[in-house]
């Protein structure tokens, strides 16, 4: 078979939780009593001009960076595709294992991890190389409103978590339709849009929340394998009925609904299939950090905190970030980072291309890179390769908030404020430099 012929394969392994499993997302101590709808790791493989690349995406809540590249390696190894090739995104569902670490939201559940998680990645990775066959692809787009802005802004200012529909989201769903060329069957539906998986709230349940059901549906209706991919979704969580960005399982089946709809039309929409073009452009993102403040800042900072051992979520992050920092600036002979970097891989196959995010970004970072991108369709893939938490825009900063706070507190060596203008220019570089352009 010629090396210039468009391959594509695909293959889905469950990764559901026993039940007692604690849930990632909210609090640390909420376990799982019953399973709503089981979860899944969905591998697509492609492969032309000597090439083979890996687009996973797991039904899970985000991975930890250092656990996301040691499982990368472990992926290499079964499929033989080149750890730079792999990507493995998590669709953020608030009702799935840890396997983030997060501080502030419990530990990685290393058992899930070991026993069912990782042979489940394994599996799906190495049978849809296996699976490469000549194939074809065609994209259709629709508008959705199954996301909405969730910074509510009060009337006093303060920047809560709701709706907020004065303020930007990504309107467009995508449908990357692939099948093979010869029998002209389905290989993947593979469904791209940004938001948050919160639409469950505290349930005790596992669920993909409302991807699940327009996943289920798109399936159905194709008789394809269907998976989703989330875009950016820092500032954008689901439009649920009682105006709030969480809600119950209730809510789930009924924006899971207004999904189906819009992925089913996202399909009918999509043009004549073509061959693919696969591309796999490489590089490292430079992102300079802020200036460390000093040990007196800090001080002032920690005196707020009167219990930190009762803090949980956001306030214990803080905390642990200035007693970090403060450990870091008394021990006096550490490295001071000035900027943050990762190796990134860009995937296009022809008119789409996949942008991969280590971050919750926020919606205007994905609309900016569309419109400054020479691909036709740009699509961004939040929590990818690893999580570092939140990643604002510029303009969000002064209002504060919690993504703004998780994006200050996250890390010894927070990110300068205009690191949104910073990952686009180097996204953009890297496409340029790669296209000659």
């Amino acid at each position: 078979m010629s090396e210039n012929i468009f391959l594509a394969g695909a293959a889905r392994e469950d990764t559901t939780p026993v039940l007692g499993t604690f849930l990632y997302g909210y609090r640390p101590d909420i376990a799982c009593k019953s399973v709503h709808d089981p979860l899944h790791i969905t591998a697509l493989a492609v492969s032309q001009y000597s090439q083979t690349a890996l687009l996973l995406t797991a039904e899970i809540g985000d991975i930890q960076t250092e656990l996301c590249k040691k499982m990368i390696a472990e992926i290499s190894t079964v499929s033989g595709v080149p750890e730079r090739n792999i990507l493995i995104s998590s669709t953020h569902t608030h009702t799935a294992p840890n396997l983030s670490g997060v501080v502030g939201w419990g530990d990685i559940d290393v058992n899930y991890y070991e026993k069912i998680f990782l042979p489940s990645v394994l599996k799906a990775a190495k049978d849809a190389v296996s699976n490469l066959v000549p194939a074809e692809i065609a994209i259709g787009v629709t508008e959705s409103k199954v996301g909405i802005n969730r910074r509510q802004h009060y009337e006093d200012g303060v920047i809560g978590l709701g709706q907020n529909p004065h303020a930007c989201y990504d309107p467009y769903m995508t449908v990357v339709s692939i099948r093979s060329k010869e029998d002209k069957k389905g290989i993947l539906n593979l469904i791209h849009y940004g938001c948050h998986g919160t639409s469950a709230g505290l349930a005790e349940a596992v669920s993909r929340d409302w991807s699940g059901i327009m996943i289920d549906r798109l399936e159905h209706e194709t008789q394809t394998l269907t998976a989703f991919w989330n875009g950016a979704i820092g500032d954008v969580g689901p439009r649920l009925t009682n105006g709030q960005t969480t809600g119950d399982l209730s809510h789930t089946e009924e924006l899971g609904g207004v999904a189906a709809t819009d992925a089913l039309n996202a399909y009918k929409n999509r043009g004549g299939y073509h061959s693919g073009e696969l591309e796999i452009l490489k590089d490292v993102v430079h992102l300079p950090c802020k200036k460390m403040p000093t040990l007196e800042e800090v001080n002032k900072k920690l005196e707020r905190f009167g219990n930190p051992e009762s803090l949980i979520n956001i306030d214990r992050l803080e905390y642990e970030h200035y007693k970090e920092t403060k450990a870091f600036l008394e021990n006096g002979d550490g490295e001071v980072k000035t900027e943050y970097t990762f190796e990134q891989t860009i995937i296009s196959l022809g008119d789409v291309v996949f942008v991969p995010f280590p971050y919750e970004h926020f919606s205007e970072i994905s609309l900016r890179l569309r419109e400054y991108s020479p691909y036709p369709y740009t699509l961004t893939l939040s929590c990818t390769n690893g999580y570092n938490v939140y990643l604002p825009s510029e303009d969000q900063l002064c209002r504060g908030g919690y993504e703004v706070g998780c994006f200050m507190y996250g890390n010894l060596f927070p990110l300068a404020d205009n690191t949104d203008n910073n990952i686009i220019r180097e996204n953009l570089r890297i496409i340029r430099e790669n296209k000659g352009e």
